[in-house]
């Protein structure tokens, strides 16, 4: 009898760490994803204060272009807006790559600007915030991954269930462009 109730302590024991260890891997992962995304907050801000500058260096060249300036300007007030989730956020700069875009597209016809000091700084600048963006998405989706693997698989998943821990949402790209590969000739 004695050897029985040892077994069951024993048996209560190992259960509990293992809830404990489970419990504390879920929200180890948890502020990972929520550390990443800070991380990717704090570069789409940096090209969010970056736009401004290179709207106006190419408005003094091609002042009649305005709608797309309006619509880069209207692009980074809405991606720019706090409260968004991954997903609308992943979207809402969707939006605002494909206007930039069409900026860069305008700052093609003007041989001057092209050759603008200010304008080649910005858009390096530019250039090296959409890098550490993407390398931000990679962080962020991977801490996402294992943290969705944990809450679904067995048996974490009833701890995730019991303390409430959900799905994280993935920060993805829906352009078109950027899923095609890129048309090279010779």
């Amino acid at each position: 009898m004695k050897w029985f109730i040892i077994a069951i302590l024993a048996l209560l024991v190992i259960i509990v760490a293992w809830a404990i260890g489970a419990y504390n891997t879920l929200v180890r992962l948890r502020n990972l994803v929520q550390e990443a995304w800070r991380q990717i907050d704090v570069e789409l801000q940096r090209r969010h204060d970056l736009i401004p500058n290179l709207v106006e260096t190419v408005k003094g060249y091609a002042s009649h272009e305005r709608a797309t300036f309006e619509a880069v300007t209207q692009a980074r007030a809405v991606a720019a807006a706090p409260g968004s989730s991954p997903a609308e956020q992943a979207m809402q700069e969707n939006v605002l790559t494909q206007a930039l875009g069409r900026l860069f597209a305008v700052a093609e016809a003007y041989p001057d600007l092209k050759a603008n000091q200010n304008f080649i700084q910005l858009q390096q600048e530019l250039t090296n915030t959409e890098d550490r963006i993407a390398a931000g998405r990679r962080f962020y989706n991977a801490n996402v991954r294992a943290l969705n693997i944990k809450t679904e698989e067995f048996p974490s998943a009833i701890i995730a269930s019991m303390f409430g821990f959900k799905r994280a949402e993935y920060f993805e790209t829906e352009d078109p462009a950027a899923r095609q590969a890129p048309n090279v000739q010779f």
